[in-house]
């Protein structure tokens, strides 16, 4: 019989956590955690995206400030906004809601902010202390961050022993959700787009545990072969159609299967966001 996980409850413990730390911070240094979000251009799910972001921020005590540019901005203009929440010393975190609208070169974009405040964990001096794992000083994407606080809750700090298995190798989660379950000790695969047996069906034979998965390119279970018993796996940001949740062997009726259906925010930075 399959026991879900309520994320919802853990996400709740995390907000407190992070509300209780903004507030002795501000008593004891009086600093308040300044988060600014930028987007650009009208996209509804972007949109949608920052707007939680917001609410979360405000709900846990920070100065959260969101900068909504139009469609047409020129490069050198969303670079000159970056540069002055570089400089700004009220603004902590920075976060540049992706994709941006073409032409606009977003890595040159998400390069130029300072590591210090790249709360996305997507620059290349924080992408590098995750995968040397330095986990203390470098910031990680809170997708992973908040599946992996649901995955210690099921299994323990240390995974020695279990195989995962991450279903993409985005820079956003496939990537830093694989560093992730390694530094806990972790046996892990990534199967992606170009992963022919992921079409197939992983062999449950070789994969006891099935932790965190995602990928914007699977519209449908993972192969045919149901998951192993006593398997866990998280959707951070997916669900399947009803009748794929209906189907025997699907996420929602392995029996003996624990399932993290809702995600939980990171610690660092609460809104979670998978993109």
């Amino acid at each position: 019989m399959t026991t879900v996980i309520d994320g919802k409850n853990v996400a709740a413990s995390v907000i407190q956590t992070v509300k209780s730390a903004t507030a002795a911070l501000e008593k004891s240094t009086g600093v308040t955690t300044g988060l600014a979000v930028v987007i650009v251009g009208d996209d509804p799910a972007s949109h949608a995206y920052v707007g939680s972001k917001g609410r979360m921020a405000k709900e846990c005590g920070f100065k959260s400030v969101q900068h909504t540019l139009p469609a047409e901005t020129k490069q050198e203009e969303l670079a000159a906004l970056v540069a002055t929440l570089n400089a700004d010393p009220s603004i902590h975190g920075i976060l540049v809601q992706l994709p941006l609208p073409k032409p606009l070169d977003s890595e040159a974009i998400i390069q130029s902010i300072l590591p210090e405040k790249d709360v996305d964990g997507l620059s290349v001096v924080n992408a590098g202390k995750l995968a040397t794992g330095d986990l203390k000083t470098g910031l990680v994407s809170c997708t992973p961050a908040g599946a992996m606080v649901l995955v210690r809750r099921t299994h323990g700090e240390d995974l020695s022993g279990l195989n995962a298995v991450v279903i993409g190798r985005s820079n956003l989660f496939g990537k830093p959700m694989a560093q992730l379950l390694l530094n806990a000790n972790a046996t892990v695969t990534i199967a992606h787009s170009g992963t022919v047996e992921s079409r197939r069906g992983l062999p449950q034979r070789r994969y006891p545990r099935w932790p965190p998965s995602a990928g914007r390119r699977w519209s449908g279970p993972i192969g045919s072969s149901p998951v192993r018993q006593s398997s866990t796996s998280a959707s951070t940001g997916w669900q399947p159609p009803k009748e794929a949740r209906a189907r025997p062997g699907s996420s929602a009726t392995s029996p003996s299967r624990k399932s993290l259906r809702s995600r939980a925010p990171s610690p660092r930075f609460p809104a979670a966001s998978g993109r």
